[in-house]
């Protein structure tokens, strides 16, 4: 097993940052990576044709080893989810009976793409809510995502864990039900590709969409998409010329090219050769390539396994096991506890996690120790209304 990797972060030793789904802190090896990207512009005659090109092959090629994908091509460079989900959203002919299916209270970026597409064809979506009882969240909430796909059923879009609490959703089960309505399976991989392993030949979605500043570990405003076969053909939301054929040929720029490069090439961002971006994410998914990412879940599983059992005897609820991941999980507080209590305690103590609906959402990554979850677990202690807790 890994052992802590907090010496490659600059994060103080007072402060027990766990909150990696809200935003990662870079490693010290991407700082470095940004700082000369930023300093390269300052020589511009040193960048070179080949500078736009390698580094953004080399890039998808890495995306595409961690996620197990054979064929680097289908890789794009985007800048946000919400931009890999309009190009979807942009190649789905929808029609007044069809329908849509996500998940209840998912990220937003996951949702008006889609509302517009419903608003403009007539479609309905299909906002599949938990269930009141968190005993059997998980399993209730697959089993009604999956009833809900239908002969009507155009699109499946969903994270492979809800981002709010962690929820571990069945993409298999989703897959093969959306596979047999012929319906897309879109996922937004943002708070668990990284972190919690995937495989894109086991779980054959159409898309795979993540935002880099998260688990991947990489820069705001960048990130990278998967697109199956069904897109192969499909309309980008933007027109660039680093999408077209020859278009390294920068003598021939001026003779325009019809023909897009094949696969998900034609939905790269414009300014896809960002020269700050590329090189940080691709600094930071080597790093995750080399301590795999399995270790990473399993290192996460060992620091949280007590504690959290800790939580669970004062009363906290939480999802049972096998529809959680180790490296995002929603807490909800006893009913002998203050929320208010709760917040002002982590403060006071440089514990930073997230509160999304009512739950306190902890993101853990291999810079975290023992002695964070042991100020997390103290915190929580010191929140009973009622000093009925030894």
């Amino acid at each position: 097993m890994l052992n802590c990797q907090k010496e490659k972060f600059n994060i103080p030793d007072e402060v027990s940052y766990i909150n990696v789904a809200y935003m990662s802190p870079n490693l010290k090896s991407v700082e470095a990576a940004g700082i000369e990207g930023i300093l390269k512009k300052t020589q511009p005659w040193k960048v070179t044709r080949d500078d736009f090109f390698t580094p953004v092959e080399n890039l998808k090629k890495s995306f595409a080893q961690l996620i197990n994908c054979i064929e680097p091509q289908r890789i794009a460079l985007i800048p946000s989810v919400s931009y890999g989900i309009a190009n979807v959203t942009k190649n789905i002919k929808a029609k007044s009976n069809n329908n849509i299916v996500l998940a209840d209270e998912g990220f937003p970026s996951n949702f008006y793409s889609w509302k517009r597409l419903a608003d403009e064809t007539g479609a309905t979506i299909k906002v599949i809510a938990p269930p009141k009882d968190i005993s059997s969240k998980g399993l209730v909430w697959n089993q009604n995502i999956i009833e809900a796909i239908d002969e009507h059923t155009v699109a499946v879009s969903v994270g492979n864990v809800h981002w709010a609490d962690g929820t571990l959703f069945d993409l298999k089960k989703i897959r093969a039900k959306a596979t047999e309505h012929d319906a897309l399976l879109v996922i937004d991989g943002t708070q668990s590709i990284g972190a919690f392993p995937f495989d894109v030949k086991d779980i054959q979605p159409d898309v795979l969409i993540c935002a880099a500043y998260k688990w991947l570990l990489g820069s705001y405003s960048f990130g990278v998409a998967y697109f199956g076969e069904k897109l192969d053909n499909g309309n980008p939301i933007e027109e660039n010329w680093i999408n077209r054929l020859d278009s390294h040929q920068f003598e021939n720029l001026v003779n325009y090219q019809p023909e897009y490069k094949p696969f998900a090439n034609r939905y790269n961002v414009g300014e896809q050769s960002n020269f700050i971006g590329v090189p940080m994410l691709q600094t930071s998914l080597n790093q995750i390539l080399e301590w795999g990412v399995e270790n990473i879940q399993d290192y996460c599983e060992q620091l949280t396994y007590d504690p959290m059992q800790e939580l669970l005897d004062m009363g906290c609820k939480m999802e049972e096991e096998s529809f959680r991941t180790c490296h995002l999980f929603g807490v909800r507080l006893s009913p002998r506890m203050e929320m208010k209590k709760l917040k002002e305690n982590l403060q006071a103590n440089k514990v930073i996690v997230s509160q999304r609906g009512n739950a306190i959402r902890i993101a853990p990554h291999l810079y975290n120790t023992p002695e964070d979850f042991e100020k997390l677990v103290a915190c929580f202690k010191q929140s009973f209304s009622h000093k009925t807790f030894v």
